[in-house]
C-alpha cells in the first residue's frame, strides 16, 4: 500500500500567540502518524484546501521551501525502499530519515564493539566479529545503515550469499548467531525498538546440521596414548591430549595458559577464557605426571606452548595458533595410522571426555559444570547418540 506525506496547520492545537503548529503527516495503510515541522503560523495565513501557506503569510517563500524539503525527503527515502521491495513501517520510515545521522550504525556498533572484547582480552572472540563485518561489508558495500534495516528479507538475502559463496550451514550459523548477539546488544543499548527483532521471525536454529561424529570410546584413547614415537611434537600432541581427556576435557587455549598458579590442592584451578567460568577439577595421577614432564625451571607456563618470550596478547595469541596447527597436524598422522573412525584433533578429547562420562551415567549437568559451559544445551551438542545396539536393548524394555 502507497505511503503518502503531507504538511498540514494543525487546527486541534492552538499555542499561546493564536497560531496552530505545521505537521508533517505521513499515512501508510490506514496509520497516520505526526510530526512538528517546527514552525507555526495563524490560520489566516494559511489555505486548508491547498495545504500550503496564504500569499499574505509572513515568511511564506522560507516556509514553503521548508515544506518542499521535508516533503522531497521523506519522498526520496519512500521511493528509495520501495524500489528494493523492501516492506517498511512509518516508524522505519522516520527512523530511516533521521536516523543514521542521530544513531548508532551498524558499522559503528561493531567496532566499538570488538575494541572492547580486545580489551577484555577476547581476542579470538573479538576476531569472529570481525570476520563477520567484513563479510557484511562484502554483501552489502557498507555498513552505514540502522539496525532497524536488518530485516528478515535482508537476512535471508544474505544467507542465500553466503551459500553461493560455498558456505555450508553450521558456517553460516556461526554467523548468523554472531549477528544476533550485535543485535541484542544495540536492543540493549536502545540504538533499536525491540519490535525491529528480527530473529523472532527468522530462526537461526535452522541453520544447525547434526555434526560428525567427534569423540572416541575409551580403547580409542588408550591406543593413541600407546602410540609410540620418537618425534617431539607428536610426543607433546599425545600428551596433551591426554591430559585433556584427563582434566575435564580443557580446550587447547586454556592449556596453553596454565602456569603453577592454576594447581590448588591437588585441583587443577582456572578461569575458561571462552565463557569466563570458574573450573575446579582434581588433578588425576597420569595428569600430574604429564605436568611433570614438561616442567621447566626458566619458564611459568606448564607446558611447552607460551613462555616468556611472548609478551602481548597479539604474540601470545599468534603463538598457541601456530603450535595448535603443529598439534592437530601430529594428531591426525596419528589418528590415520591407528585407523581411527574420525580426523584427529584436541577438541576430539573434550568430546570424548563427555561422552565417556555420559554413557558411565555421569548426569549431563555435572559434565556441563566441569566442561565450563554457559548450559546444558551446549553441552548436549557434546554427547553422543548412543548405538543403535544400546537402542534396540532398550526397546525391548516396551514388551
Amino acid at each position: 500500500m502507497s505511503c503518502t506525506v503531507n504538511v498540514l496547520c494543525y487546527k486541534s492545537k492552538i499555542l499561546s500567540n493564536g497560531e496552530h503548529p505545521l505537521m508533517i503527516c505521513i499515512s501508510k495503510e490506514s496509520k497516520r502518524k505526526y510530526l512538528s515541522l517546527g514552525v507555526s503560523i495563524l490560520p489566516q495565513h494559511w489555505d486548508f484546501d491547498k495545504n500550503k501557506p496564504k500569499k499574505n503569510c509572513p515568511n511564506k517563500d522560507l516556509i514553503q521551501r521548508l515544506i518542499n524539503e521535508k516533503i522531497n525527503l521523506y519522498t526520496e527515502h519512500i521511493l528509495e525502499l520501495n524500489t528494493i521491495h523492501k516492506e517498511f513501517t512509518i516508524t522505519n520510515l522516520i527512523d530511516k530519515v533521521n536516523g543514521v545521522s542521530s544513531k548508532c550504525t551498524v558499522q559503528q556498533l561493531f567496532d566499538i564493539h570488538i575494541e572492547q572484547l580486545k580489551k577484555e582480552g577476547r581476542l579470538k572472540y573479538a576476531s569472529t566479529f570481525k570476520e563477520l563485518k567484513d563479510s557484511l561489508i562484502d554483501f552489502n558495500f557498507h555498513l552505514d545503515i540502522l539496525f532497524s534495516d536488518i530485516d528478515v528479507n535482508w537476512l535471508k538475502k544474505y544467507e542465500s550469499w553466503l551459500r553461493s559463496k560455498g558456505l555450508v550451514s553450521n558456517s553460516i550459523g556461526v554467523r548468523f548467531r554472531t549477528l544476533r548477539v550485535l543485535f541484542n546488544k544495540a536492543i540493549e543499548e536502545k540504538l533499536v525498538k525491540e519490535e525491529y527483532y528480527p530473529f523472532k521471525t527468522y530462526k537461526v536454529s535452522k541453520l544447525h546440521q547434526e555434526t560428525v561424529k567427534r569423540s572416541l570410546a575409551k580403547l580409542d584413547i588408550e591406543r593413541i596414548v600407546s602410540y609410540k614415537t620418537d618425534r617431539v611434537y607428536t610426543q607433546l600432541a599425545i600428551d596433551l591430549f591426554y591430559f585433556s581427556y584427563l582434566s575435564g576435557g580443557i580446550n587447547f587455549v586454556d592449556i596453553s595458559y596454565l602456569t603453577e598458579s592454576n594447581i590448588v590442592d591437588q585441583r587443577l584451578v582456572y578461569i575458561r577464557r571462552k565463557t569466563k567460568k570458574l573450573i575446579k577439577i582434581p588433578i588425576q595421577d597420569k595428569a600430574s605426571e604429564i605436568v611433570l614432564k614438561y616442567k621447566q625451571q626458566d619458564n611459568p607456563y606448564l607446558f611447552p606452548i607460551l613462555s616468556t618470550f611472548h609478551k602481548t596478547d597479539i604474540q601470545r595469541v599468534n603463538r598457541v595458533n601456530k603450535v595448535l596447527a603443529i598439534i592437530n597436524k601430529s594428531l591426525k598422522g596419528i589418528g590415520e595410522e591407528l585407523n581411527l573412525p574420525i580426523d584427529l584433533t584436541t577438541y576430539v578429547a573434550r568430546h570424548s571426555y563427555a561422552t565417556v562420562l555420559k554413557r558411565s551415567g555421569v548426569s549431563t549437568s555435572i559434565i556441563s559444570e566441569s566442561l565450563g559451559h554457559s548450559s546444558e544445551k551446549v553441552t548436549q551438542i557434546y554427547l553422543d547418540s548412543f548405538e543403535s545396539s544400546q537402542i534396540d536393548e532398550a526397546m525391548k524394555n516396551l514388551l
